[in-house]
């Protein structure tokens, strides 16, 4: 018997049992410990002979999952949650106990193929051509680097050799994801900032005014226009046929990340709000925000994969055995070769339930926002900042500091009410909920707010 095959039928299934529980359990909110005194509790975990499967899950059950904020409890109301179904969250499970190799067709092509079912799904409601297609990531981070250097790499086929070594230039707005400008440090590439309107909206106009008063060499250099599918911070929909237009006339790259709001691309109630999205040469969307995956998982597809696959395709003798068939290898898509296959419990939910359960569930959540909303208007201490687009509230508690707005969410978590951090707009601190979880009420909403009289 091998070293590591020692109890692990009796552990394999008490570690079922727990998954099988968390899943279905109301989770408690929870929050994080010091390290000092998750050290006292636990002590050393990692040692030469190991501490056995039962101390070992005693210690994660009761003592280090505690110690994790819960982010599908219905009250987590902070950056952007995630509330995987219970078929994906168990399929999350048989998926990483068959460890499959999900970067190649050779490999995993079982897996892609049911990847590339969920992949059309996003595809065809972002009303994108049947031959676009596309990768799941690790997230929104990532996709938008690896559209970004396929942006690029376009640009310089098409453009004079000199373009080569030419340091390239990205078109954007401060309301785009932090990620924007992080792609732009590794890729070594300038961004050129459009204004925004006072929601924090990307326009057309603002592209058109910013490619105005850049250089002719800037001009030469722009290979890309980003704009955004639902602002991280506010929920804001650029717009995006506006920019698309701008995009197409200067022959450049047009990406959304829609990393957040992409889910809402299934519901009719705001559909409209995403025209021109169709016209994208990338976008992003991902599951684990508002489509009920777990972590981790982006959606990242493109109009022309061709691009991305010459693009990011990786060159070694021992893959030439990859090369041999025009096979869809799932590495060839993005800035990674190895990859789990991260979109499997996105299409097992989805195969499951339907895509109507998913257009109902995000209505959902935008109905309670709306709700949210009216509450906020008809109170006497709360004020909202913006009427909600999506799924995002954004207020202030009338005649606080931002000290208060800490304290008070401190406190909230600590008595298990809620977890809400502060953000700022235009150099404001004010509240922000967002709401991607159809287990949360109305009723959630207003425990939130009348903590904050």
């Amino acid at each position: 018997m091998h070293a590591f095959d020692r109890g692990a039928k009796k552990l394999s299934k008490r570690i079922l049992r727990y998954a099988l529980k968390r899943v279905r359990m109301d989770p408690p909110l929870d929050h994080a410990v010091p390290e000092a005194e998750l050290r006292r509790q636990v002590g050393r975990t990692v040692t030469r002979e190991g501490i056995g499967a039962e101390r070992a899950m005693s210690v994660w059950e009761d003592i280090l999952a505690p110690a994790c904020i819960s982010i599908d409890h219905p009250r987590y109301f902070s950056y952007v949650p995630a509330a995987p179904t219970e078929a994906a969250g168990l399929f999350d499970v048989a998926a990483s106990a068959a460890n499959i190799f999900g970067g190649s067709w050779q490999e995993g092509a079982g897996a892609i193929f049911a990847e590339n079912e969920a992949l059309r799904w996003i595809s065809d409601i972002a009303g994108m051509p049947a031959e676009s297609g596309g990768v799941f990531v690790s997230g929104g981070t990532a996709g938008n680097l690896s559209a970004l250097v396929a942006a690029r790499w376009r640009w310089r086929r098409d453009s004079s050799p000199t373009m080569n070594v030419a340091r390239g230039v990205i078109i954007a707005s401060r309301a785009a994801h932090s990620s924007i400008t992080q792609a732009a440090q590794v890729m070594d590439v300038d961004v050129m900032w459009a204004e925004d309107d006072d929601r924090g909206r990307l326009s057309g106009d603002s592209v058109r005014a910013a490619w105005q008063v850049m250089t002719e060499d800037q001009r030469s250099r722009t290979f890309c226009v980003v704009a955004t599918g639902g602002t991280t911070n506010v929920g804001i929909v650029d717009d995006l046929a506006g920019v698309g237009r701008e995009a197409a006339e200067h022959g450049l790259w047009f990406h959304v990340d829609a990393a957040y709001g992409g889910a809402a691309l299934a519901a009719p109630s705001v559909r409209g709000l995403f025209d021109g999205v169709e016209h994208a040469d990338s976008i992003i969307v991902d599951p684990h925000k508002w489509l009920f995956a777990p972590f981790d998982s982006c959606a990242l597809i493109y109009r022309d994969p061709r691009v991305a696959r010459a693009a990011h395709t990786q060159h070694a003798e021992y893959l030439d055995a990859l090369r041999h068939d025009d096979d869809w290898n799932p590495s060839d898509y993005a800035h990674h070769l190895t990859r789990r296959a991260r979109g499997l419990p996105l299409w097992f939910s989805l195969a499951v339930h339907g895509t109507a359960a998913y257009t109902e569930s995000v209505e959902r959540s935008l109905i309670v926002t709306r709700e949210g909303a009216d509450d906020i208007r008809a109170s006497t201490h709360l004020e909202l900042v913006m009427d909600p687009e999506l799924s995002v509230l954004v207020f202030r508690r009338t005649g606080w500091t931002t000290e208060q707005y800490y304290a008070w969410s401190d406190k909230v978590l600590t008595d298990g009410l809620a977890f809400v951090v502060p953000t700022s707009w235009r150099g404001e601190t004010v509240l922000r909920l967002c709401l991607v979880n159809p287990a949360t009420t109305r009723d959630d909403l207003r425990l939130v707010f009348d903590s904050l009289k």
